[in-house]
């Protein structure tokens, strides 16, 4: 017998359901599909660091044009305006308002900066371990 089929037949469950009220109960406090993977698409922007900064620059920074955000997060003016189409397309910026040909982008709501600040309040207090990124 292969390791392999030795994790999995240690991992299968040998009865369904353990706990039958248990399982109704998280089942009814489910959120709908769409909404679940609506969160999910917040967390896969929330993955790409270079996206990050320009959310704490936008976090530290109130409202902030393009040229700006490049500078503070230290990316290119082109890679933080894709970075921002992005954000905005998925309402975690928007733009509230236009000085001439500028656009000014700031934290779509108090939902986004919560959950950003939460984000790093995590990241500053616990210490994940990589072993992807260890050599």
């Amino acid at each position: 017998m292969s390791e392999r089929s030795d994790i999995s037949d240690f991992d299968a469950c040998l009865v369904r359901v353990v706990d039958r009220e248990r399982v109704a109960a998280v089942q009814s406090a489910m959120p709908a599909s769409e909404h679940v993977e609506q969160v999910a698409d917040v967390f896969a922007l929330l993955g790409d660091p270079n996206r990050v900064r320009l959310l704490v620059a936008l976090l530290e920074g109130g409202e902030m044009c393009v040229c700006d955000l490049a500078a503070a997060s230290g990316m290119s003016e082109s890679a933080a305006s894709h970075a921002i189409r992005w954000l905005r397309a998925h309402r975690i910026v928007s733009a509230p308002r236009r000085q001439g040909r500028m656009m000014y982008y700031r934290l779509d709501d108090a939902h986004v900066r919560v959950l950003l600040d939460i984000a790093l309040t995590h990241a500053q207090h616990t210490q994940a371990m990589h072993p992807e990124r260890d050599s």
